[in-house]
């Protein structure tokens, strides 16, 4: 598998749950970020758990497509790194919750304010709880956290996204065959369902660096442990290593068979 979730010890007076991720396999990430680029990412949920899977024959146009999404364009990578980081999120999460509903990655660069959508549903089929993820690839994971995500998380906290998230929550029940998403997504109050995971790279993994990273969680969400979710991904030096994935990435793009 390309990522593992490493969960965090579970600690006294700790006010979030969360986990590292680490990359036993650049390759095969670059290559599962390739066909997520091309347009197979609900190809690729379903072989996740699957070994010696291949990807679907695609076209010159897609593969024209994946390539614009993992270039660089202009002076930062923050877009295509930021991209590229929320792929890998919605692997972490499938890695982690087999079968997680989940909306697709976006296929573009930038899409404020939502970056990920995942649906919990009780054994009856009706939701219970939506995940609202951040994902950020940032050389500056503190100022990130307070300035960027924490105030994001307000904005949904006091009721900001409803109409978003219902429509993108109906389809991530219409893609998993849910029998009535539309019904199942009307009984949510969504005030009192929604959940927060933030994804962010840093150079440190330390308890004191944990707690200094996520500090202030539980006023921006307030409630139980289960609301708020960190995650991780150590690299000292993030932008050399996102612009060597990408461009293995693109290598694997050009690679694929074409109708």
């Amino acid at each position: 598998m390309p990522i593992h979730t490493t969960p965090f010890p579970i600690l006294k007076n700790h006010d979030w749950d969360g986990g590292e991720w680490t990359v036993p396999d650049e390759d095969l990430l670059a290559k599962w970020i390739a066909w997520v680029a091309v347009g197979q990412s609900y190809h690729v949920a379903q072989i996740l758990h699957s070994v010696g899977a291949a990807p679907q024959a695609t076209n010159d146009d897609a593969i024209r497509e994946a390539v614009q999404l993992l270039t660089q364009f202009g002076a930062s990578p923050d877009h295509r790194d930021g991209w590229m980081f929320q792929v890998m999120s919605w692997l972490a999460t499938n890695r982690r919750t087999p079968g997680a509903l989940t909306a697709a990655p976006h296929m573009i660069h930038a899409e404020k304010g939502l970056d990920g959508l995942e649906i919990i549903l009780d054994a009856a089929g009706d939701v219970i709880a939506a995940v609202i993820s951040e994902d950020k690839a940032t050389i500056n994971p503190r100022k990130m956290v307070y300035e960027k995500v924490w105030p994001e998380f307000k904005e949904f906290e006091a009721g900001a996204g409803v109409s978003r998230m219902t429509q993108t929550a109906t389809g991530i029940l219409a893609v998993a065959q849910h029998p009535k998403p539309s019904e199942a997504v009307k009984k949510i109050v969504w005030k009192a369902t929604r959940r927060y995971r933030i994804s962010i790279t840093t150079t440190r993994n330390s308890h004191a660096s944990r707690k200094s990273l996520f500090k202030g969680f539980s006023d921006v969400a307030p409630g139980t442990n289960e609301r708020r979710r960190g995650e991780i991904f150590l690299k000292k030096d993030m932008r050399t290593w996102m612009a060597s994935l990408a461009a293995k990435a693109i290598v694997h793009a050009k690679a694929m068979s074409t109708t």
